[in-house]
């Protein structure tokens, strides 16, 4: 939704949406545990929409200074930095027919040395058929691609990431405070396993991820370890039950948890991770409305501490009734534990190290704000401070269709500034970004008065404009 006409239509929806609380997308329940980059919504931002809503849709006054902020430049990669590493699959052409396809790509890195990966961001060659991805390292280097759709477990020494649609890059904190990575043996290969769901058949895939290394030099890296600690394979789902399922992982020895990735599949309702030792519990994650559409590793904003002598648990509760209205099957049918789609997982990962004194009070959080590669550095221009300073005419004008806008002030960088040309009657009849200080314009009005206001930030100089007649 990017301008009004695009999101008025849908404001019914959007109205039910907030009040089901089935937007914004995120699925923990934030009264259990936090996490970073939450995408919430507050008591009062959702009051101003449904306000909105229930006063007609109105449009905003564009032609006031602050009423046509520019467009977000939304870009293929969240981490804008060069990545040291980029590795590809081989143009793929989906094989899944009538059934799902599992597909192994064993991808040689190339490395001559050891390397510790500080970040690393899934890019999807087509987000529509990728289901999900499994990454794993293979430390021999030996493992071979199987691109047979039949490759269910794959291969390799260690897990690197577990990748759903609208999972956000992976960046470890990197300060003199705590620095963590992932270490990858020189001849090593990242080895994909690509779910492809059925009907996708004969589409073309070409998933990459995007690795960003430490320096050679760096030391006091910490390894982090990626493991699905929680599985069960042993469910069996009779129709017209609500069973729950359950899988534990022992503490041995503290550890500090970094992130969750819990999963199931289309008959799971809501599902808990947690740990505790008989007497004393700590909340990890809880999903109320289980959402297999919405999934991903959630990121806490400090290291969760796990002594010695804790469970971790995960309970996972399925419906396999008609009054689940994500089942698949109608009438119910009798489900078990498989990779497929229609059948059920409990398969719930984490990103932990060993435990260290003082983890749980480092904010992670606020390591990450100011990380360049989530927060790269640019150049600002100083906004002008008077009007004198912010300047544009229209030559020539009166025009016919064509004619330039002249334009001094603006910065000319990512937001652009953008121009809306309005009727006498404030209805916004033309608009087009800015490019540089001298604009052509090819507006292609009825003839008449106009009047123009072009907005950037907090900035913003107007103007009129006449159209003549051919």
């Amino acid at each position: 939704m990017m301008n009004y006409s695009e999101t008025s239509p849908w404001s019914s929806l959007i109205q039910a949406d907030l009040n089901s609380g089935k937007m914004p997308p995120w699925p923990p329940d934030t009264t259990y545990s936090r996490f970073m980059h939450e995408r919430i919504i507050t008591t009062s931002e959702k009051n101003a929409i449904l306000s909105w809503i229930a006063s007609g849709s109105q449009m905003g006054d564009t032609t006031i200074a602050n009423g046509c902020p520019p467009a977000p430049v939304y870009t293929k990669y969240k981490i804008q930095a060069t990545p040291d590493l980029i590795l590809q699959i081989p143009t793929f052409t989906s094989n899944a027919a009538a059934n799902n396809a599992y597909n192994c790509f064993a991808l040689p890195t190339g490395l001559t040395q050891d390397r510790i990966i500080r970040a690393f961001e899934v890019i999807p060659g087509n987000p529509a058929i990728v289901h999900h991805i499994v990454i794993k390292v293979d430390t021999t280097g030996t493992v071979n691609s199987d691109l047979s759709g039949g490759c269910f477990s794959q291969p390799g020494d260690f897990d690197l990431d577990v990748y759903a649609p609208g999972g956000a890059p992976t960046v470890f904190p990197s300060s003199p405070q705590l620095k963590m990575g992932i270490k990858i043996k020189a001849g090593s290969k990242l080895v994909m396993q690509i779910h492809y769901p059925p009907g996708t058949a004969g589409q073309i895939d070409s998933t990459q991820i995007r690795i960003y290394f430490y320096p050679t030099t760096a030391t006091g890296i910490r390894n982090v370890n990626v493991d699905t600690k929680l599985q069960n394979w042993s469910m069996f789902i009779f129709a017209n039950t609500t069973p729950t399922y359950n899988a534990t992982w022992n503490i041995n020895s503290p550890v500090s948890i970094f992130g969750t990735f819990p999963h199931s599949h289309l008959l799971c309702t809501t599902m808990t991770n947690w740990a505790d030792n008989g007497t004393t519990t700590i909340p990890l994650i809880k999903i109320n409305n289980w959402d297999f559409d919405w999934q991903g590793f959630y990121f806490f904003n400090k290291l969760v501490k796990i002594p010695s002598g804790y469970t971790v648990r995960g309970s996972h509760l399925y419906d396999n009734t008609s009054n689940n209205p994500n089942n698949p099957s109608s009438p119910p049918v009798f489900v078990q534990a498989g990779t497929g789609t229609m059948d059920e997982m409990l398969f719930d990962s984490f990103q932990w190290l060993p435990y260290q004194t003082g983890d749980e009070n480092i904010d992670i959080g606020g390591i990450l704000a100011t990380d360049t590669l989530l927060n790269p550095p640019t150049s600002v221009k100083n906004e002008p401070t008077s009007s004198e300073e912010i300047r544009s005419f229209i030559f020539p004008n009166p025009f016919n269709e064509t004619t330039t806008v002249w334009t001094e002030g603006f910065d000319f960088g990512v937001q652009k500034p953008v121009l809306k040309v309005l009727d006498i009657l404030g209805n916004v009849a033309y608009t087009q970004i800015v490019n540089s200080e001298n604009e052509t314009l090819n507006v292609k009005l009825s003839s008449g008065v106009y009047f123009y206001t072009i907005c950037q930030g907090k900035i913003s100089v107007k103007g009129k404009m006449i159209v003549i007649p051919k």
